[in-house]
């Protein structure tokens, strides 16, 4: 009896040895019973997992052992914090952490050497960590709808950086870091608290777009009109009176836009003294024809 008794106590615990620890309810519904790999959609490029809208507050512990993962969207959750276990992922290349309500981001996101492309938009962010700028192959980086009114002065490695979108932060000025980030070609910087756009906008010889709609800027820089690159250029909806008279040296702004998504300048909404309200109605050529024969006679 004893014997018997003691062999079935032994295979009751090998039993709840395999089994291992349990799983919370909403992270064992998410795997069903599979093994976490098995969540991996291996494609030609990248091998990628999405967890987008499962309605998870917190990140499940079996993420970190995926380091194989290189495109990780984890967006419109209720995530709150992401754990320093983050820079296990070392080989992603794309994260989307937008739509939760991230407070801050680990100092381990400076781990992700591979990161090229980041969203945090739509979060509650005040501040970014210096150490991202430690993702030096960074190319596109969202941070908008958030509460961030400056950036690290360490942006300015981030030299790969091609498109950021700052909009609907809460920014006052520009910061300093941009104007060292040369590869930028779209800079949205609209829904923020600028009043001013500093003459050093000028560095970024390679700008195609630049939107800084919706904010309180009371004039453009001379300097803005040496971005010859320029293709779209929205200033609707700022306190905006003159234009400078080189504006007609953006030979690559075709028109005035009216429809959000079309090239060219986006002038709408501004208290522009007369007769510029008129001479913007005759359309862009007239426009620069007028800027070109008013700095002529000056």
């Amino acid at each position: 009896m004893g014997t018997e008794h003691s062999k079935s106590e032994g295979r009751r615990s090998m039993v709840f040895l395999r089994k291992g620890p349990k799983l919370p309810a909403w992270e064992d519904a998410l795997l069903s019973g599979r093994e976490p790999k098995s969540l991996l959609k291996r494609g030609l490029r990248y091998v990628s997992l999405s967890l987008i809208m499962k309605g998870m507050t917190t990140t499940p512990d079996f993420l970190w052992g995926l380091p194989e993962v290189q495109k990780l969207n984890l967006s419109r959750n209720q995530l709150v914090v992401i754990p320093p276990s983050l820079g296990k992922l070392d080989r992603l290349v794309v994260l989307n952490l937008g739509g939760n309500c991230l407070k801050s981001l680990p100092k381990e996101i400076g781990l992700l050497r591979n990161l090229k492309v980041l969203f945090v938009n739509m979060n509650c962010l005040t501040e970014v960590p210096a150490e991202l700028s430690l993702c030096r192959k960074l190319e596109v980086l969202s941070l908008s709808h958030n509460r961030i009114s400056q950036l690290p002065l360490s942006f300015t490695d981030l030299t790969s950086l091609r498109k950021l979108n700052l909009s609907n932060n809460r920014f006052v000025q520009i910061p300093l870091c941009i104007f060292a980030l040369r590869s930028l070609d779209f800079l949205h910087l609209g829904s923020n608290r600028l009043e001013n756009i500093a003459e050093s906008i000028q560095y970024l010889v390679n700008l195609h777009i630049f939107i800084v709609e919706n904010n309180n800027i009371r004039s453009l820089p001379r300097s803005l009109c040496y971005i010859t690159t320029l293709e779209l250029l929205n200033v609707d909806y700022n306190a905006i009176q003159t234009l400078p008279d080189d504006l007609y040296l953006l030979r690559r702004l075709r028109r005035i836009a009216w429809n959000p998504m079309d090239k060219g300048l986006h002038i709408a909404h501004n208290p522009l003294s007369r007769p510029l309200p008129e001479v913007v109605e005759g359309g862009l050529d007239v426009l620069f024809s007028y800027l070109r024969e008013k700095k002529e006679h000056n």
